[in-house]
């Protein structure tokens, strides 16, 4: 009876958990645009050290190395596609409004964050890693509309 309940207490616990770097995309007014921008430039930096380790551990040919260098590409590609669903679930989704007056720019930025992203997740250049984090900024430069 215990793992019974216990099951039953695991099921009902994953029923509601919420995820908590998402949002609703119901019109809640709660938004953390500073927030999205700091995670977004932590993602990137996760991105450009799994990019120098992945250089360094292909070097190798362990066993170990290998299974690490496996993992740093998971990292990258996972860190890459939350920029990416970032921008597109957050910003494009919610944030950039058709009836601002900068409503081109900031889609273009959006864009060319996603793009950056992109191609983080086809290299381990670091010059890639690097784009990547000035597309961030120019984009939160025009978003929060400063010179």
């Amino acid at each position: 009876m215990n793992n019974l309940s216990l099951s039953l207490l695991l099921l009902a616990a994953s029923c509601f958990s919420v995820e908590l770097l998402g949002h609703c995309q119901v019109p809640c007014g709660v938004y953390g645009d500073q927030n999205r921008f700091e995670q977004m430039l932590e993602d990137q930096t996760t991105i450009e050290k799994a990019g120098k380790l992945i250089i360094e551990l292909a070097k190798n040919n362990d066993a170990l190395s290998h299974n690490q260098l496996a993992r740093w590409v998971a990292t990258k590609e996972s860190h890459a596609g939350a920029i990416q669903n970032t921008i597109a679930d957050y910003f494009m989704a919610q944030r950039i409004k058709s009836t601002d007056k900068k409503y081109a720019e900031k889609l273009a930025k959006a864009h060319a964050v996603m793009v950056a992203a992109m191609k983080c997740k086809q290299t381990v250049d670091i010059k890639t890693a690097t784009a990547l984090k000035d597309s961030i900024l120019s984009f939160h430069k025009v978003y929060e509309g400063k010179k």
